[in-house]
């Protein structure tokens, strides 16, 4: 019988905490959804501004959310935060839509992208090869792709924090090499023409229809979604924060200086894209170049300018890239995700094994059981599905959780900050502005996803009140007992 650890062992630096937050962010949307973002602001100025603004809200997030993992250096990170700030249904409102959405919704999407990608290498793999098929439930080569490397990545990171972060290490600096090779690579070969860089439009299946005023600030809002979720988990090293080494000095400087790396290298991207690529073209385009950036193949942009570059190889060298770059951000949202049921057991609203610690020092239980929900979810949607559950619940945690740094200025004026706010009140209160507004245009211009969203976060109500009366049950401590 395994013996339990009661402790974690601080383990992660301040090198390794940067690999988290770098590696956790960069995944498979720098190199998808600029096509859908284009499609949507229908200029090359408009959609730079795109990831200007997503990338500014991104380090604003991360400036202000040191103060918090400064004052509150433990696991669980956000749903510390906001139990501390509001309440423990505030934060257990945080950990079930974690659980259901945000983390696990990202984990499938990512891992979906890997599989999507194995298919240019291995064409078996296929999202129209059907392996398993009951009626209308069908069970895709691509899907199972993606599922397999959930459960080994589990696996893998189950045997302790060393083994996690040598992969996270590993792979983060590999693809901030490739990269930087790629941002290089593309500045050697990019020819810039003079284009009208602000004339807007955005494509519908009737063709382009120009916009301006309210309908492109609205354009502006709903792309925002895509790169958004490129720049997501940045905040996933917070949840680690009983393994890291001085977090509260470390912790701050890692979400800052891993957020700005990386916001750095996707706007250099997207400059290699605009001066490789046309932005506007053809559904039905023979030629990447017809096709441009807006119906690259698949949305895959960064396929189409490599291609431009290096010919018919740049398939199999960009699935390669992007399988490099997913895995490793798989590895440590992975990592991060069960730190956060972890501290919900010991509040005693989640799963009481998930509070145990095994004899690597890990949460091994609350890995598998969110092995298990991200499998479901990767057999019961697709990636752009995931992608707009993800980022609509996370804003509104996002909001709260900045938020928070006022409350508790007031409620404990007394506590210890190492680092304090950057720019407060500004910073943060524009930064709840800007994510109220996006919320604001999703929720009118996509309720297919964002309603269910919604109705995700209140529903963690009545369970957040069953769960507190049925864990004093013995009934129901011997079930929780018994999950393994």
């Amino acid at each position: 019988m395994m013996k339990s650890r009661s402790e974690f062992h601080k383990s992660l630096n301040l090198f390794d905490a940067t690999a988290l937050v770098m590696g956790s962010m960069i995944g498979s949307g720098i190199f998808i959804v600029s096509a859908d973002i284009a499609r949507n602001v229908g200029a090359p100025g408009w959609l730079f501004v795109v990831w200007v603004i997503s990338g500014i809200m991104t380090l604003f997030a991360a400036i202000s959310f040191g103060e918090l993992a400064g004052m509150m250096p433990q696991a669980g990170g956000i749903y510390v935060y906001l139990r501390e700030a509001y309440s423990p249904l505030f934060g257990f409102l945080y950990g079930w839509t974690l659980f259901l959405v945000i983390q696990s919704g990202t984990i499938a999407a990512v891992a979906m992208a890997f599989g999507k990608y194995s298919g240019v290498l291995v064409p078996f793999i296929s999202e129209k090869n059907i392996i398993i098929h009951l009626g209308v439930f069908e069970i895709n080569t691509t899907q199972l792709i993606a599922v397999s490397l959930i459960i080994f990545l589990t696996f893998v990171n189950s045997l302790g924090i060393e083994q996690g972060k040598r992969i996270q290490n590993i792979f983060t600096f590999s693809k901030i090499f490739i990269l930087i090779l790629f941002i290089i690579v593309g500045f050697s070969f990019a020819h810039f023409k003079p284009v009208d860089f602000w004339t807007t439009s955005r494509w519908e299946s009737t063709g382009s229809t120009p916009i301006s005023g309210l309908l492109l600030v609205t354009a502006i809002g709903v792309a925002m979604v895509g790169s958004l979720f490129s720049s997501d988990a940045w905040y996933d090293v917070t949840f680690t924060s009983g393994e890291v080494i001085n977090p509260m000095r470390n912790i701050p400087r890692a979400l800052i200086m891993g957020t700005f790396i990386v916001t750095i290298l996707y706007l250099l991207i997207n400059v290699v894209y605009l001066f490789i690529l046309p932005l506007h073209g053809m559904t039905d385009g023979k030629t990447v170049m017809e096709r441009g950036i807006q119906f690259a193949t698949s949305d895959r942009v960064a396929t189409a300018a490599m291609f431009q570059i290096l010919g018919s190889g740049a398939a199999v060298i960009m699935a390669i890239i992007v399988m490099i770059s997913t895995f490793g951000c798989d590895n440590g949202i992975i990592l991060s995700g069960a730190r956060v049921y972890y501290a919900m057991a010991n509040d005693n609203l989640f799963f009481r094994k998930a509070a145990q610690l095994n004899n690597k020092g890990v949460p091994a239980v609350g890995l598998w059981v969110q092995a298990v929900w991200c499998s479901i979810l990767c057999l019961s949607g697709t990636y752009g599905q995931l992608l707009d559950y993800v980022i609509f619940a996370a804003l509104i945690f996002f909001m709260l959780t900045i938020l928070a740094i006022f409350v508790l200025r007031k409620k404990r004026p007394e506590t210890e900050r190492p680092y304090r706010a950057f720019g407060y009140p500004v910073i943060p209160a524009l930064y709840i502005l800007l994510c109220l507004g996006i919320e604001i245009i999703l929720l009118i211009n996509k309720p297919k996803f964002t309603w269910p969203g919604m109705i995700i976060v209140i529903s963690g109500v009545p369970v957040y009140y069953a769960w507190k009366y049925f864990s004093g049950k013995k009934s129901f401590e011997d079930f929780t007992n018994n999950m393994n």
